[in-house]
């Protein structure tokens, strides 16, 4: 069975209502992304960089898988899809993809603001500085921030090196980490890339662009892989 590795960023959210990472002006949700997404953010404003993400947290569980999400699920049926995501959301999970690696970590997750190896699961939608780990500090969003390492880098890379194909949506293949995943494709394996601007990007002419949207590139994938 064919193995394939599907890397996909904002742009397959975005088509379940969820806004791409930073609009035009800069700013996320009207943010500085130095005020709510770093490590100093944290220790300045604490309840602040809180407060954003409960809100991101609420808008992740009030949004709904859409036919991308249910498409690659069904990929699965004829080939090893393997999904590594830069999407804070588990939009894949609730579409029943059976194999998913967060990069960027899971906002329906809390870690430890001491020991980033302690992870929970989070039933409710809002943390509260209240809300501590077993250490006895408190817990943050599970979510890589500007200048933190991104753990998962490594498994990722393995993946995409025995992949027969690394299919990119939703991202452009120009933005750090996906650019360095297109180095550990081999030789002889495919790289697809859907993005309805697939055709402005200046990439390598081995690379096969379908210039869709998440839903509709994954419509022409099927029929690609198949052939």
């Amino acid at each position: 069975m064919k193995k394939i590795v599907v890397f996909t960023g904002a742009g397959i959210s975005a088509e379940s209502g969820l806004p791409t990472f930073r609009g035009s002006d800069g700013l996320w949700e009207g943010y500085a992304i130095e005020d709510v997404a770093t490590p100093d953010a944290w220790k300045k404003n604490p309840e602040l960089v809180q407060q954003f993400y409960n809100q991101r947290r609420k808008d992740c569980m009030a949004a709904v898988p859409n036919e991308a999400h249910y498409k690659l699920k069904e990929l699965e049926d004829d080939y090893d899809i393997q999904i590594i995501t830069q999407n804070i959301d588990d939009l894949h999970e609730r579409a029943g993809s059976s194999q998913v690696l967060h990069l960027h970590g899971q906002i329906r997750k809390s870690q430890s603001s001491i020991n980033p190896n302690l992870i929970y699961d989070m039933d409710a939608d809002t943390l509260s500085m209240n809300d501590l780990c077993e250490l006895g500090s408190p817990l943050r969003p599970h979510v890589v921030w500007f200048g933190e390492a991104v753990p998962a880098m490594r498994e990722a890379s393995a993946l995409v090196k025995q992949a027969d194909a690394l299919v990119v949506i939703g991202t452009s293949l120009q933005v750090y980490p996906a650019a360095n995943l297109l180095h550990d494709v081999r030789h002889d394996a495919k790289i697809i890339l859907i993005d309805p601007n697939a055709h402005q990007y200046s990439l390598a002419t081995r690379v096969i662009r379908i210039a869709e949207n998440a839903s509709q590139g994954v419509n022409y994938l099927a029929n690609l892989l198949a052939k």
